[in-house]
């Protein structure tokens, strides 16, 4: 089954358009207020760190694997899109969808995770 995880931020462009789509800007604190965490990405481990320990983040990955596996197991052997956004696409977005990867890999899927915005510059709010 072909499933695509896409991270991106909501103030570069609109959701693309996906199966299920996250939007994790009003419900988790976001990394980029601590100014020590605000420069760096997903693929820095302190944002992931920071993200992980996100009370709710883990169950809701969990939930999000649940979901795209039953979207698999449905009649069409169509692809499957997730989408994962939050305000930048660099710290939430990003870290969650590279953690849906691993949460689906043990479910035997295999997922290829997009960042659309991960390269983007950092919104100053």
């Amino acid at each position: 089954m072909d499933v695509t995880v896409v991270s991106f931020g909501y103030l570069h462009a609109p959701a693309p358009d996906a199966h299920l789509t996250v939007d994790l800007r009003h419900h988790f604190r976001d990394p980029h207020v601590a100014p020590e965490l605000r420069h760096l990405t997903a693929h820095d481990q302190p944002v992931r760190d920071a993200v992980y320990g996100t009370p709710g983040i883990r169950a809701l990955i969990e939930a999000l694997a649940g979901a795209t596996v039953a979207f698999t197991r449905g009649p069409s052997a169509s692809p499957v899109r997730v989408a994962v956004g939050c305000a930048g696409g660099r710290h939430r977005a990003a870290t969650v969808a590279m953690g849906l990867q691993l949460a689906l890999a043990d479910k035997g899927i295999e997922a290829t995770v997009q960042h659309r915005d991960l390269h983007q510059p950092v919104i100053n709010r």
